[in-house]
């Protein structure tokens, strides 16, 4: 199986457990009278904000599992790149192609956050250049380490340690 078959594989499943996922017997009921909303998707519900999430509430089904610091780090630190999606509660950030400032070469990031620790390994880069260029490690590990030195700063800014 060829590299690019492979990802078209992996991308059609992804969508189609995405589109799974988005069905099911909630939202609306038809009632003879018109829909009657869920309760579930009460107002209080919906207006869910990410920055609400990423702080320790008492309610456990609106926690979001990965860290705060490297989250917003990851957003200061590639700032220049265009936000294609944000997914808080999986920890993945995937950004648009973008020149970082100084630099002659674009590229784009999936980043994905997978522990609410403060560690390294936590952290997940993936650069990609034009035309699904690799990009070299070094440019790789020096944007991790900017990442990871941006979340340590805003730790010691919030006097958490």
């Amino acid at each position: 199986m060829t590299y690019a078959r492979a990802t078209r594989l992996m991308i059609v499943t992804t969508l189609c457990a995405g589109l799974a996922a988005c069905g099911g017997s909630g939202g609306n009921v038809q009632t003879a009278g018109g829909p009657i909303d869920s309760p579930d998707m009460a107002p209080e519900t919906r207006s869910t904000r990410i920055q609400d999430l990423l702080v320790r509430s008492g309610n456990p089904d609106q926690m979001v599992g990965v860290n705060k610091y490297l989250w917003t780090a990851s957003l200061d630190v590639l700032s220049f790149l265009p936000v294609q999606t944000i997914d808080p509660f999986t920890g993945v950030i995937q950004t648009g192609y973008g020149t970082p400032p100084g630099g002659g070469r674009s590229y784009r990031a999936t980043i994905q956050i997978s522990d609410p620790a403060l560690d390294a390994r936590s952290l997940r880069l993936a650069l990609q250049g034009p035309g699904a260029a690799a990009v070299e490690a070094g440019t790789v590990r020096a944007v991790e380490d900017a990442i990871l030195t941006r979340a340590r700063q805003l730790r010691i800014q919030d006097g958490r340690l």
